[in-house]
């Protein structure tokens, strides 16, 4: 993929627009097309809603994501009960959100409320089996990309799945971090840009910006060798152990980064109101909780904490 189509991948109208054939709006007139006929190739989802009901706003996002990951198994489709109240009516709807599937032209399972993602991926899954697709071996393949430093191919396949599904918020954080591999925090911050309300502490997200800003504040420090030979010289120097970790994590040297940190805490807990330690914890966050990197470096906080 050029660096043209990279960047494209991140443009709003890209977002809006890739994947939307599988959720449409449906009106009372349209339905026999939309979901009869349609329910005869693939399940259906109907997801009755209206402007004033919050929960649906707070479904709507989670279920499209869910009905995008699934790769054209299953569609989606919107009906407002304002405009279009007959069909809800004849269903014996009574509270919204709700969400109906239908299959071969009729209705054969639903739930009501604001689902978490989980159960939702659940109902799906009772339809059309494991919701799983190539969009999930593409990240996979990007996060080993991404892991073994090649951060343009990483890229390359966050941008892909990206494409694939525009909802997917590990695609669009694993693109932001694969750019602050590159050293391009600009592109990095306009693909984070692009994330929509609600989606903002995604653990995807959050990972993202934790890297975008340990990558800003390296940007302007003295170069590692010379913070090393500043350290070596005066091990009291907190700030310039400091300042190493943060040179040593922008450099991919993720255990010796948490390990100058972890000194700066041994030696001094208060140093800079605590400054290591939070140093380290937003580290984690870039990371990833459950990295092996941040899980080796966490024992070690434990142990300089509480031994």
């Amino acid at each position: 993929m050029t660096d043209e189509a990279m960047i494209g991948a991140m443009n709003g109208d890209a977002l809006a627009s890739a994947g939307q054939d599988l959720v449409k709006d449906v009106t009372s007139a349209s339905f026999r097309v939309d979901v009869i006929a349609e329910s005869a190739r693939q399940p259906v989802l109907v997801d009755f809603w209206a402007p004033w009901c919050e929960p649906c706003k707070q479904l709507a996002p989670v279920l499209e994501k869910v009905v995008r990951s699934t790769q054209g198994k299953v569609r989606l489709v919107k009906m407002n009960i304002d405009e279009h109240p007959q069909i809800a009516g004849q269903l014996g709807i009574k509270s919204i959100p709700a969400v109906i599937a239908f299959q071969r032209g009729q209705p054969i399972d639903g739930f009501m409320g604001a689902l978490p993602e989980s159960q939702i991926k659940n109902f799906i899954e009772r339809l059309i089996g494991p919701v799983t697709g190539a969009i999930d071996e593409v990240i996979a393949e990007a996060e080993t990309a991404f892991g073994a430093g090649a951060f343009e191919a990483a890229a390359e396949g966050f941008a892909a799945a990206l494409d694939e599904d525009p909802a997917s918020m590990k695609a669009l954080g694993g693109l932001a971090r694969a750019l602050v591999g590159l050293g391009d925090l600009e592109q990095a911050r306009a693909a984070l840009s692009q994330v929509p309300k609600g989606s903002e502490n995604d653990p995807a997200i959050t990972a993202a910006q934790a890297a975008i800003e340990i990558a800003a504040q390296a940007e302007n420090l003295d170069d590692a060798a010379e913070l090393k030979a500043r350290v070596e010289a005066n091990p009291a120097d907190h700030q310039a152990r400091f300042d190493l970790a943060l040179a040593l994590s922008a450099k991919g040297q993720r255990e010796e980064a948490a390990d100058q940190l972890i000194e700066i805490i041994r030696k001094d807990r208060t140093w800079n109101d605590d400054g290591a330690r939070k140093q380290l914890v937003q580290f984690f966050e870039a990371w990833g909780h459950m990295d092996p990197d941040t899980i080796t470096a966490r024992r070690k906080l434990s142990t300089a904490l509480f031994s």
